[in-house]
């Protein structure tokens, strides 16, 4: 797909751009209306056709959930092995900035399929929870309170410590918004044992000797617009000696990993991503 449509598709949903405005500009970009049409689904994706682990998996405990944080009650989807012995490694995982979306749930159900206590959480339960209209959950993120954002985001690591089968290591994995999220959590809890951010925003330099957990940065070659704050963000941990790992995997784009989206996912590069994210938990969380 053309370059130049991908970039329009990434400036749609991180400025974001009015849907019809969007739809305008990718009409002038592919030819035409019906060529617009015939493309947007390739951009928009098919959650359907991309659950990894089903929601009848007889191995798994499933259930949604609610907890307090200090501003409100917070959503989430918890999933969980059915049977396991002793206790277990507990992973957040935060999602991009559409919500908590069925795939961002199909994700929390492959790191419990890996044997771990996994909780999607749901960054927009300040307003409800995530809405059923993608461009309805867009503009609700410009609506959070930073601060508070955060504290509900961290509520989610309390959370999850606090379970009776938790042995208290906790990881945290994020997409796109929620990757910017997971060096956030790196970050403000020092409790945190593993982070793995992925085409997410970097910490503030500044903050970088605030940061306990080991991180596995993951980004895109062609995502300009986040990997402009890569050389400082390394620079800094470099000179705060951070246990950290950063790939950049060349020729993908922003949101590779998910495959949901067919004209953004990367197949071979999600593979490889991923197994190194679950070595990171299994090497951290056991």
């Amino acid at each position: 797909m053309d370059q130049k449509i991908i970039n329009l598709f990434d400036e749609y949903t991180h400025k974001p751009l009015k849907r019809e405005v969007f739809l305008a500009k990718l009409s002038k970009l592919a030819g035409g209306t019906a060529a617009a049409l015939a493309i947007l689904p390739m951009l928009e994706g098919n959650y359907a056709m991309a659950n990894q682990v089903s929601v009848q998996d007889a191995d798994l405990l499933m259930e949604d959930v609610s907890y307090p944080s200090k501003n409100c009650i917070m959503k989430g989807y918890l999933v969980q092995p059915k049977s396991s012995k002793g206790k277990l490694g507990a992973v957040l995982v935060i999602h991009e900035n559409r919500g908590l979306t069925p795939h961002i749930k199909d994700v929390t159900r492959r790191i419990a399929k890996a044997g771990y206590i996994a909780l999607g959480i749901d960054a927009l339960s300040p307003f409800g929870g995530t809405p059923a209209n993608e461009d309805e959950g867009r503009a609700l993120f410009a609506k959070l309170d930073a601060v508070q954002n955060l504290e509900n985001i961290k509520s989610g690591l309390d959370y999850l410590r606090g379970l009776k089968n938790s042995n208290k290591k906790t990881g945290v994995v994020g997409f796109c918004w929620g990757g910017g999220m997971v060096n956030s959590m790196a970050v403000m809890d020092p409790e945190l044992t593993a982070a793995v951010a992925y085409y997410g925003r970097q910490a503030e330099v500044a903050d970088v000797p605030k940061i306990k957990a080991k991180l596995m940065l993951q980004y895109a070659g062609l995502d300009e617009r986040i990997n402009a704050g890569i050389p400082a963000f390394e620079e800094a941990l470099k000179a705060n000696k951070k246990d950290y790992q950063l790939f950049v995997y060349e020729g993908a784009q922003h949101a590779f990993n998910n495959d949901s989206s067919p004209a953004r996912y990367n197949a071979e590069v999600a593979k490889l991503a991923w197994t190194r994210t679950m070595g990171l938990f299994e090497q951290t969380l056991k």
